[in-house]
């Protein structure tokens, strides 16, 4: 079995219409780049001016959108819905799964920007005079607005689509699966893999440009420590071997092992350092402005999300605001799609004011703590000198700050190291999701592919550091936001549609509950009793799906192929599992699909009340899946219907009781269909297809 595994772990999983074209044209893109970073640094520029001038309205009308969406499905009745099977559970604690979405969505740009944006926005406000105490406030509440609701609305939003269609409806984990409400079926053919091919440029030149430009402030922090290491490429070469090198050994460990214990270390070190400032900074101005400013940024929200300049006209929105949200637009399918993976089980609810209000809570009090902390050195102290250094380099806001502190050399050294864990987290994060992408939603993927792309992300990176293509890729990469959008919205409306459907089939289900078929005999109730107390091994269940579950599957399709309704029966072994797959006459809705799947569970200490419960525990072991389970496990012949599972366990059924049960199924799902509304043009024309296809056929048989 442990050969086995090997022998998966080497197998790939690549999707080669999706991993071929993305690989082909992040080679071209880098070489058209680096023989012409002058020329290519201009086309992008003049085209991200182009965008922000005449679609930035746009951007700012969907980030609204985006957030005033996913608040009202929170809030709504849809809040309890999970995301994925009604009986799943959250696969991680609250405490590591806000610790890796964090780490992967903004970390490394809390330190970049923590001290740097408000001494900037200080010295250079959008209105009134330049380094006043209005100056301060309107820094401060800016700030809030870069770094607050509507970032994470952003990557909320394609988080809980992507989780939704995923884990409720069995769709690939892939930004292909945001259509699906648009071309249905179509996701799996060359429009999806066209979307997965975008999103997965975007995620390698965003991971990359970030890189290249994170190491700056590395070099910066090391130089700093030890002026004898100089600033310059080689350094950050060498950094950026060191980063990816660090990645390798993470994202081979995996999403548990690797990026979820890096996460939880990140966080360590992130609050030990801004507690460190604010209990040595002015902590109660830190507390004060705190309240004051997340008061503020609340009552200006709405205005603030609809201001664009128009009277002013000047570039500092689009330098500032339709900048940030157009990285993060751009970003959004990395981490958003790193946000879906970790979620499944947590409900919408959940989802959406775990992803909203803590990480916004969290970076309100961090830029307080730095932010206002160097404000406060600058009007209170005289630390003028703090604004030239930011407005030379952005890099050294931080550690200029920590000059001001006791115990400069050590925060200093901790910082960079902290720069550094939360970059690889980020690597790590960006492999996991393009690597997912590249294999066309797989999850568990080869080690080896999962290094390649960590891998590629180093190499792009140094390669456009040293030919100076880092600012020209990031700018095509913001550029690439705006079609983006337009997906999202896409998106938003298909998510709304399939939640209101959903509350349509439940009221047509819940008048039906679901009941095992009633007994046919006398002796029916000792088979009953016999399955209740039954705890059956691997072997016994996935021997009953393969023959009697798969028997009376092909049974009951031949009986609804003879009545129109075409019916198509797949038996899978990794997992063990079997489905029934009928084309339904709706032309808005997913096909009817019952699904047996094998499960496992940890045997109960009340299973075996005779005297060879340890033969059976240890006979249960044995025919394990996972060599590494090491307690014994029962399985079950579980019910998956495209809402997911119904936690019912059919193991014991005879194929006639098991096909009485997929027709009640079956029924009441022509009940929902029956009340639900709606028509999708694309859907009913493959129907028409198939029924002129059929016509034809049987005209021919009969000539």
């Amino acid at each position: 079995m442990a050969s086995e595994q090997k022998k998966a772990n080497w197998k790939s999983t690549l999707l080669m219409p999706v991993f071929m074209p993305a690989v082909a044209l992040i080679l071209i893109l880098v070489a058209l780049t680096v023989a012409n970073p002058d020329q290519a640094g201009e086309i992008f520029s003049s085209s991200l001016a182009y965008v922000t001038r005449n679609f930035g309205w746009f951007y700012m009308l969907s980030v609204a959108i985006f957030l005033v969406f996913i608040v009202l499905v929170a809030t709504s009745k849809w809040g309890n819905i999970k995301l994925g099977p009604d009986h799943a559970e959250p696969q991680y604690s609250f405490l590591s799964w806000f610790a890796m979405l964090f780490s992967a969505g903004y970390g490394i740009a809390l330190l970049f920007f923590g001290v740097a944006e408000p001494v900037l926005h200080y010295a250079m406000p959008p209105q009134g005079a330049a380094e006043t105490i209005d100056a301060a406030k309107q820094a401060m509440q800016i700030t809030f607005f870069h770094w607050g609701f509507h970032i994470w609305a952003i990557y909320g939003l394609v988080g809980l689509v992507l989780a939704y269609f995923a884990f409720r409806h069995g769709l690939p984990l892939s930004m292909r699966s945001a259509l699906f409400p648009l071309i249905g079926k179509r996701i799996h053919g060359p429009v999806g893999h066209t979307v997965d091919v975008v999103a997965i440029l975007g995620t390698m030149f965003g991971v990359a440009t970030s890189l290249g430009l994170s190491v700056m402030q590395i070099n910066t922090g090391l130089n700093y420590l030890w002026p004898s290491i100089p600033i310059n490429n080689t350094v950050q070469v060498i950094a950026i071997a060191a980063i990816t090198g660090i990645a390798l050994f993470s994202v081979v460990a995996g999403l548990d092992k690797g990026v979820k214990n890096l996460s939880l270390l990140n966080m360590v070190l992130a609050t030990a350092l801004m507690m460190f400032v604010f209990v040595l900074g002015p902590t109660l101005f830190i507390l004060e402005t705190f309240l004051e400013n997340t008061g503020a940024y609340l009552n200006n929200i709405i205005e603030r999300t609809f201001n664009l300049q128009a009277y002013s006209r000047s570039d500092w929105i689009g330098n500032w605001t339709l900048f940030i949200f157009g990285w993060t637009i751009a970003w959004s399918p990395f981490v958003g799609l790193f946000i879906a993976k970790i979620s499944r089980g947590r409900t919408i609810r959940q989802f959406v004011f775990g992803v909203m209000l803590v990480p916004t809570t969290f970076t309100f009090f961090w830029f307080s703590v730095f932010g206002e902390t160097a404000l406060f050195a600058i009007m209170n102290e005289g630390y003028v000198s703090l604004i030239a250094d930011v407005q030379d380099n952005n890099a050294i806001a931080l550690f200029k700050l920590l000059e001001r502190l006791p115990l400069t050399a050590i925060v200093s050294f901790v910082t960079v190291i902290l720069i550094v864990t939360f970059f690889v987290t980020s690597s790590d994060s960006a492999s996991l999701v393009i690597d997912s992408l590249a294999a066309g939603g797989i999850a568990n993927t080869p080690a080896i592919q999962r290094a390649f792309w960590a891998t590629a992300e180093g190499v792009v990176a140094a390669v456009l550091l040293l030919a100076g293509g880092l600012h020209a890729l990031q700018s095509m990469t913001i550029v690439s936001a705006l079609p983006f959008s337009v997906i999202l919205l896409v998106a938003a409306v298909g998510m709304w549609r399939a939640l209101a459907i959903e509350t349509h089939r439940d009221k047509s289900l819940e008048q039906q509950r679901q009941q095992r078929p009633a007994a046919s005999s006398s002796t029916a109730w000792k088979k009953r009793l016999a399955g209740i107390v039954d705890y059956p091994d691997q072997n016994q269940v996935q021997s009953y799906i393969t023959e009697d579950v798969l028997s009376a599957m092909k049974r009951l399709a031949q009986g609804l192929d003879e009545q129109g309704w075409p019916a198509k029966v797949t038996v899978e072994s990794d997992p063990c599992r079997a489905y029934l797959e009928v084309e339904v006459h709706k032309t808005d809705q997913l096909d009817f699909l019952y699904e047996v799947r094998l499960r496992a569970y940890e045997m109960p200490v009340f299973a075996s009340p005779s005297s060879d419960a340890p033969e059976a525990a240890e006979r249960t072991s044995g025919s394990a899946a996972s060599s590494e389970e090491t307690a014994s496990h029962y399985y079950r012949a579980e019910v998956f219907l495209q809402r997911g599972g119904v936690d019912q366990d059919v193991y014991g059924y005879t194929q006639q009781e098991l096909i009485a049960d997929i027709l009640d199924h079956f029924e009441r799902y022509l009940n929902f269909l029956q009340i639900s509304p709606g028509v999708l043009p694309w859907k009913m024309a493959e129907h028409d297809d198939m029924l002129q296809e059929k016509a034809n056929d049987t005209a021919t048989a009969n000539s």
